[in-house]
């Protein structure tokens, strides 16, 4: 929300809210949290790394922690709640861009576009054989709201759909949608294409590694739009350079930004892009807004206020 902070000052002088703006480049870690300790009431975070040590550090000041987003995995709610400190969040907050982007990886990887515009531009006119995604299976692991709309997107292009989950998914869900739910050791084995649309928690850490790895097909292509961490990265890059599978589309990464020496910056076979799959217009103005309400609620403020400006 940094970059959108100056149209925003008007509600915050309404409100009475100065303002902190810390130098961000992709989150803050925790010795950098610790340095603005004892000096805010309440908080507006992307994946910023709030620890026990630097909760206890900001309490018992800070009050709220509104997340800029959907996912909390870099915020110790448990402890957080223990010291009276809310953690509020924009839930489905980006389930249209990133299920789009899961389309948009599994589309270039079946038709080849990107490869054969690279070949076209370095003057090679190449035929690259390409599939339709009617005659591949996609494997969704997490069939949450991001998960189910990536299902829903590649029922509409005729491929067969497999689900895995810790939890029940509704039967209705499933049987108007064709989904097959099985265990992630058969959808690893099945799918030509497995999305990773779960959230990062103590079960899905390194969920994807050297082992389960090992159980995908060679010609799979693996798609992470989640977080980094659910796959071991160091694991998949070994896994891309055996040829062990196909390919991968990754927009997360255990460690951010990706370090300038990462492997995967010269592998042709994998795409890359910085954490973005949530860009979208529409789905930042929402995100912004609720984002601001659930702020000032947590502060215990009228958010209703919020809409004079908003309707501005």
């Amino acid at each position: 929300m940094i970059p959108a902070r100056e149209r925003f000052q008007p509600v915050f002088e309404h409100f009475g809210l100065d303002v902190i703006v810390p130098a961000v480049e992709e989150r803050m870690e925790a010795a950098e949290l610790l340095a603005y300790a004892g000096q805010f009431d309440a908080t507006i975070c992307g994946d910023d790394r709030y620890t026990p040590e630097v909760l206890a550090a900001c309490a018992p000041r800070l009050k709220v922690i509104s997340k800029w987003g959907t996912g909390i995995d870099s915020i110790d709610r448990e402890a957080a709640v223990g010291m009276g400190i809310q953690v509020r969040n924009t839930p489905n907050a980006f389930t249209l861009p990133v299920s789009d982007t899961v389309m948009g990886y599994m589309l270039a990887f079946a038709r080849r576009q990107p490869w054969m515009d690279r070949e076209m531009k370095a003057g090679r006119w190449e035929k690259l054989m390409g599939r339709s995604l009617s005659e591949c299976t996609l494997g969704v692991v997490g069939v949450g709201n991001i998960g189910k709309a990536v299902l829903r997107r590649a029922r509409a292009f005729g491929m067969h759909l497999l689900g895995c989950d810790i939890v029940p998914i509704a039967p209705d869900f499933l049987l108007e949608n064709g989904v097959e739910m099985v265990s992630l050791d058969e959808l690893l084995a099945r799918a030509d294409f497995v999305s990773i649309n779960c959230d990062l928690n103590p079960t899905s850490r390194h969920l994807i590694n050297a082992r389960t790895l090992q159980m995908m097909k060679p010609t799979a292509v693996l798609i992470n739009t989640a977080r980094g961490p659910i796959v071991e990265q160091s694991s998949l890059e070994a896994a891309l350079a055996a040829g062990q599978i196909a390919g991968a589309g990754l927009d997360v990464f255990e460690f951010e930004p990706l370090p300038k020496d990462s492997p995967l910056l010269h592998m042709d076979q994998v795409l890359l892009a910085p954490h973005n799959s949530n860009s979208s217009p529409a789905a930042w103005e929402r995100v912004h807004w609720n984002t601001l309400r659930n702020l000032l609620d947590g502060l215990g403020m009228n958010p209703a206020d919020l809409a004079r400006f908003q309707n501005a």
